[in-house]
């Protein structure tokens, strides 16, 4: 039912055809996912129309992101700038997909076009979302669309030099757009954290927009020099891109949290900035990034997938952070090299985003992976 092809070469036009020389020659299904590299998201819309013309296949969606994964013949492969193409098909129902038009305004009328959860069988439905970056809406947008239809939420935010870089039926771009799948269509999904709690959970008792000034009924910088240890205290302007806040997740009984940027540091004012807002009597933690912990947590979450997945695993999308990868893993494809380890060569694509975004919340140096079972 799920067949995944993926390659690189030294132009769009190879690695279509490279792609295409992977799937079976007969190919029966009814969608197509693709993701590519940004450096050829010009020809994105080329690419489609040789993908429908080749393959038969006229529901397709995607995007164009920083980096492209796949698992498929050649094993699992992570791309980065180069030309590259990962492809999957799937024979699904006609009648369980419904592809998701470009929303770029929040409160948008185009809702009024989009099934709402009455359609479906019965629970939410899963959705697949890309959401342009460069649009400075899109969360109330996806916000709107959680409420709207009552689903749950998966993918990516994209960014992209092209601004039409998405994929939902056609080439598109400037908002959010995906497909809804109906929940006749079996699927579990799970998240991997990138990064290790260094402290306890403490609460927000001063603070104003996104800085923080107390936690603890005590000064912000002091719980915070206490929590990284005297070392990373002593210049605390070597925190940046290593530290970072984590907002637990009301009600999540996993001990889930999103992670959010350290954007500043003021000792003389007693002030952290995040790139979040917060409210008195929230909770945050700090966190740091750990190689070690990220590939722990990654073969545990692929683990427990797999046991609730069963053994009739179809295929799957992988929505990861572009600070993972090699920039977390320590090597060229080690990140999809791991989940292959667990799944086989199960088909699998996915993308590298700016934002993941699962369970409706928008997480970051996280990996978010979907199996359809």
């Amino acid at each position: 039912m799920f067949q995944s092809a993926h390659a690189q070469n030294t132009s769009w036009q190879s690695a279509v055809q490279d792609c295409l020389n992977e799937l079976d020659k007969n190919i029966d299904a009814t969608i197509g996912f693709v993701y590519v590299t940004d450096v050829i998201a010009p020809y994105l819309s080329s690419i489609l129309e040789i993908l429908k013309n080749r393959t038969g296949i006229e529901m397709w969606v995607g995007s164009a992101g920083s980096g492209v994964c796949a698992i498929g013949s050649g094993g699992g492969r992570e791309y980065f700038g180069v030309p590259a193409i990962a492809i999957m098909t799937a024979d699904l129902p006609k009648t369980e997909l419904k592809i998701l038009s470009t929303i770029d305004t929040v409160n948008s009328d185009d809702f009024v076009k989009q099934p709402q959860n009455n359609e479906f069988i019965s629970g939410p439905p899963l959705i697949l979302l890309h959401a342009d970056y460069a649009n400075g809406d899109v969360l109330e947008i996806v916000d709107d669309i959680a409420i709207e239809t009552e689903g749950y939420l998966i993918g990516g935010l994209t960014l992209s030099d092209t601004p039409k870089h998405h994929v939902a039926g056609g080439v598109t771009g400037g908002g959010v757009s995906g497909v809804i799948f109906d929940p006749g269509i079996g699927v579990v999904t799970s998240l991997s954290q990138g990064c290790r709690p260094i402290g306890k959970v403490h609460e927000v008792t001063e603070c104003s927009e996104n800085f923080i000034i107390g936690l603890d009924d005590r000064n912000a910088i002091e719980i915070f020099q206490e929590d990284i240890g005297e070392v990373l205290s002593r210049d605390m302007q070597k925190v940046g891109g290593f530290i970072h806040v984590a907002l637990p997740i009301a009600g999540s009984d996993t001990g889930d949290y999103v992670v959010r940027n350290l954007i500043g540091v003021d000792p003389n004012e007693g002030v952290i900035a995040i790139a979040a807002p917060v409210d008195h009597g929230d909770h945050l933690m700090f966190v740091s990034r750990d190689a070690n912990a990220a590939q722990k947590d990654l073969v545990e979450m692929v683990v427990g997938l797999k046991k609730r997945a069963g053994l009739n695993i179809k295929g799957g999308i992988y929505i990861s952070c572009i600070a993972r990868g090699p920039h977390m893993f320590g090597e060229a494809n080690a990140e999809m090299k791991i989940i292959e380890s667990v799944l086989g060569d199960i088909p699998i694509i996915g993308l590298y985003a700016n934002g993941e975004i699962s369970n409706n919340q928008l997480y970051s140096y996280t990996g978010v992976l979907t199996l359809f079972v």
